[in-house]
């Protein structure tokens, strides 16, 4: 398990979906194609982030599938780079799963009964809102905008660290059209966002 601090039932979830080795392969290859560096490590168990939607979606664990980690240093513009070189994807029945989450600033959760209202946060949902969802924006601004993310309001309270913001960049690249917002809620007192490209 690849985080901590939870209730001891989060460590007993168990995902035993098969792999996918040769779809790794192919990405793997696709990668390489573009010049971004690619590894495969058949040793490595699924990720949090790879088993828990997994589990909810699918729950017989009968579908293959493979992850894909984000890449060291963590630089939008190569994770950009990285949605945009699997594009070969996109004709072929396979699901992308951009797991993370639009706000994860773990010490600003709400994590009793009481919420309170955080316009810091519904601001930089906000300005994510328009950039993925708004058609509008052409793929070069919206691509232009997630290089620099940063720049939105309230950016890193948001983010303190960009992992779990950056699966969306990969997503938003690979499908090089607006997503449709398909969850704005409360998560733990703060609101996030989920989006869907067909």
């Amino acid at each position: 398990y690849d985080y901590y601090g939870f209730p001891e039932e989060a460590y007993q979830i168990n995902y035993p979906g098969p792999g996918a080795p040769e779809l790794a392969q192919r990405v793997a290859n696709l990668l390489e194609q573009k010049g971004i560096a690619a590894q495969i490590d058949l040793s490595r168990g699924f990720d949090h982030g790879h088993f828990i939607p997994l589990k909810l979606m699918y729950p017989e664990a009968d579908i293959p599938s493979t992850q894909l980690s984000l890449i060291r240093g963590l630089d939008p513009a190569r994770h950009l780079a990285m949605g945009r070189a699997l594009r070969e994807l996109l004709p072929e029945n396979i699901l992308v799963i951009g797991s993370g989450f639009s706000f994860h600033n773990m010490r600003a959760f709400s994590w009793g009964d009481k919420v309170y209202p955080d316009e810091a946060n519904n601001a930089f949902q906000d300005w994510l809102l328009d950039t993925i969802s708004n058609p509008m924006v052409s793929p070069e601004e919206r691509e232009e905008r997630l290089l620099n993310w940063e720049k939105a309001p309230n950016a890193r309270y948001c983010h303190p660290r960009e992992e779990h913001l950056l699966p969306a960049f990969v997503c938003a690249a690979l499908a090089g059209k607006p997503g449709k917002v398909v969850f704005d809620d409360l998560i733990f007192g703060k609101r996030g966002l989920a989006f869907l490209w067909q």
